[in-house]
């Protein structure tokens, strides 16, 4: 069952409420201060942006400002293709926080191009983002990205080109087969990197190439296997 709702006023909203198996979603909106909601929805109270199933695809196109992707997805095998264009858009999404689905064997690709955008994606934070395979395509400057992943072979890639951006990435997990592996390519000026990968019962991966000349930069990073961990 999909329930799709478009108003129009001075911003656009779409209410989505999806359940079942093999849906194909796609959704564009162009221009300012639109809202696909809705974790944390605003405007006009709009709730829920809800997907829960198996096996679908959600395909988004946010070309604007000031615009928000908020939501939850529960699915199994779950491909999702964002793409952003423009300045000060808020993504939030969590996928299967409880469990509901196990959130596992899913494709997820995040492109952005703009500025002063932030993000959170944060996978199976109660459960287990088994395969999970990340890929982040960043193009433009001040951009905040924040990402939580109960991995279990999960593999993550970002791709950063621009200055003064923020990724704070933790990884956790507690299966034998749960160790990650995330790969952070970035060129531009000033960064704050914070990495943080928890697997308890195996090994992490982590590989970061970062040019940013003379820029003033900051670059954390923890890897703990059950230990303490004295910060940076």
């Amino acid at each position: 069952m999909l329930t799709a709702l478009t108003t129009y006023a001075a911003d656009n909203e779409i209410y989505v409420d999806q359940s079942g198996t093999g849906a194909n979603i796609d959704l564009e909106q162009l221009g300012i201060s639109n809202i696909i909601g809705g974790l944390n929805s605003t405007a006009g109270s709009l709730t829920p942006f809800d997907l829960d199933g198996n096996n679908m695809t959600l395909d988004i196109n946010m070309i604007g400002a000031t615009n928000k992707f908020l939501g939850d997805i529960n699915a199994n095998t779950f491909t999702g293709l964002y793409n952003f264009i423009g300045g000060s858009n808020t993504f939030t999404i969590q996928v299967d926080p409880t469990n509901t689905y196990s959130s596992a064997g899913s494709d997820q690709n995040v492109a952005v191009t703009g500025s002063s955008n932030t993000f959170t994606l944060n996978q199976g934070t109660t459960a287990i983002a088994a395969n999970l395979n990340l890929d982040w395509i960043i193009q433009g400057s001040n951009n905040t990205v924040t990402s939580n992943i109960n991995i279990d072979g999960a593999t993550n890639f970002m791709d950063i080109d621009g200055s003064d951006n923020a990724v704070t990435y933790t990884g956790t997990g507690v299966n034998a087969s749960a160790g990650g592996y995330f790969w952070l390519d970035h060129t531009g000026g000033s960064r704050t990197f914070n990495v943080s990968q928890l697997s308890t019962q195996d090994n992490d991966w982590l590989k970061i190439i970062s040019v940013s000349g003379t820029a003033a930069s900051t670059v954390c990073v923890i890897q703990n296997d059950q230990g303490t961990s004295l910060g940076c």
